[in-house]
């Protein structure tokens, strides 16, 4: 099992809790959820029940059904798993819960019974369909899990000592020099090819071979449109995932649905179905706010969005879909930055993913200047101590940031820090703080 950061939030809801309330895990397909869980119940209780929803028999989820006899209910749990429960030292998982929402509802009553702890994993948890008819317990605590950042990332390959090298260089506001810079960045762009899911991950570090890898990520991508099918028949919502790479490239200021659906389709036409696909975890949703100020969430508007893939690594490989594998060929150029296409959108995803496990909620902001018809566009938007700093990213070491140097002149009462996210070392350009790309997850 690779290190992950969430076994830290495990063990601290652990603590503080003491049985006062269920933990409960949202997040995309395939990041790892039920192997970091099973991992801490291995290692932190005497015994745990891991029951699988999505191929637990009829007569395990009928147990949820009748909840008057908990004494019956853990008695046939114990005897069908074959596990002895110890009181205050026991773990019951509920994996993929959200195909027993049943046993969501327990909880409530499970927590209040206080003999074990109790985790919950899924996606899909917030669809309409995998909470109807069922009252949410507000025993329950909800984490959001992400595929491996990038630290996680360099766990898994054996490296412990280039992070906390770039956080040194972050804080001291210092460059890491031109030879260390470009080796953190080839190291970067592997990251960004390869990605954080587990199995992909590990395909790499056991075969080295990106086809091989390209394979398993190709896997996931199909089984999260299978995902969309279930939850939107219609096939807009894989229609619109499989475009993520093509409409960002075009630089425009917003999705532009008409051009993927039909003419006639508008972005509020199909509202409920962002907010599935927003609810699967495995897209991200960048809102446009009117109002770029503290308290963004108040301003967005739904209409006017930009959509980026959960994984940096499922986003290079959706961007070669069109071929029947990603060649190694293709896999090398991008990693040695030889590939001619523009990869600016490529970082922009990876930007995104990176503000979005940190915590942040994504936003940008479009300004039209009136004389020149030109728009000017912030990538992103983080709030930070009641002010927001601004986030322009660039594919390459391109220092002119028109975009940033407008919206700071127009809201400059507003702005914190301004960032400029590139490919060259660390520096300042005046007031603007220029990064190397690796340097994200510390803003």
């Amino acid at each position: 099992m690779f290190k992950r950061k969430i076994y830290d939030k495990l063990l601290e809801w652990k603590r503080e809790s003491d049985g006062r309330s269920a933990l409960l895990i949202e997040g995309a397909r395939r990041i790892g959820k039920s192997t970091v869980v099973e991992e801490f119940a291995r290692n932190e209780y005497q015994s745990y029940i891991l029951i699988d929803f999505s191929i637990a028999s009829k007569a395990t989820k009928d147990l949820f059904e009748d909840l008057s006899d908990l004494d019956y209910l853990f008695l046939q749990l114990q005897l069908q798993y074959m596990v002895d429960l110890v009181e205050r030292n026991s773990l019951i998982i509920f994996d993929e819960v959200q195909k027993c929402p049943l046993a969501r509802q327990a909880i409530k009553h499970l927590v209040k019974d206080h003999r074990y702890d109790y985790i919950e994993t899924g996606s899909l948890i917030s669809i309409r369909k995998n909470v109807k008819d069922i009252v949410i317990p507000s025993e329950e605590r909800k984490i959001n899990m992400y595929p491996m950042d990038y630290e996680e990332f360099l766990w898994a390959v054996g490296d412990q000592i280039s992070y906390p090298l770039i956080r040194k260089c972050y804080e001291a506001g210092k460059p890491l020099g031109q030879e260390m810079n470009r080796k953190l960045l080839r190291q970067f762009r592997l990251y960004m090819l390869v990605g954080g899911m587990p199995q992909a991950v590990h395909e790499y570090i056991s075969t080295n071979n990106f086809r091989k890898v390209d394979a398993v990520k190709r896997d996931i991508l199909a089984l999260y449109e299978d995902d969309f099918m279930k939850v939107d028949p219609t096939g807009r919502a894989s229609s619109l995932f499989d475009a993520i790479p093509a409409q960002l490239n075009k630089s425009a200021s917003r999705y532009q649905v008409s051009s993927v659906l039909s003419k006639t389709t508008r972005a509020e036409d199909i509202l409920e179905v962002i907010a599935k696909m927003k609810d699967s975890r495995t897209v991200l949703i960048s809102y446009n706010t009117n109002d770029p100020n503290v308290g963004m969430s108040a301003s967005k508007d739904l209409t006017k969005f930009k959509m980026f893939l959960c994984d940096t690594g499922l986003f290079a490989t959706l961007m070669f879909k069109d071929k029947e594998f990603t060649e190694n060929e293709i896999y090398e150029k991008l990693l040695n930055d030889k590939l001619s296409s523009n990869l600016g959108y490529l970082y922009e995803n990876a930007v995104a993913q990176i503000l979005a496990a940190n915590g942040d909620d994504l936003f940008y902001h479009t300004i039209l200047n009136d004389v020149t018809r030109h728009n000017y566009e912030v990538d992103f938007l983080i709030a930070r101590k009641n002010k927001v700093c601004p986030i322009e990213v660039k594919s390459s070491g391109y220092k002119k940031h028109a975009s940033l140097d407008h919206f700071c002149e127009k809201f400059s009462d507003r702005i914190l820090w301004k960032y400029l996210i590139y490919t060259k070392d660390y520096s300042k350009d005046h007031e603007v703080i220029c990064l190397p790309v690796y340097m994200t997850p510390f803003i």
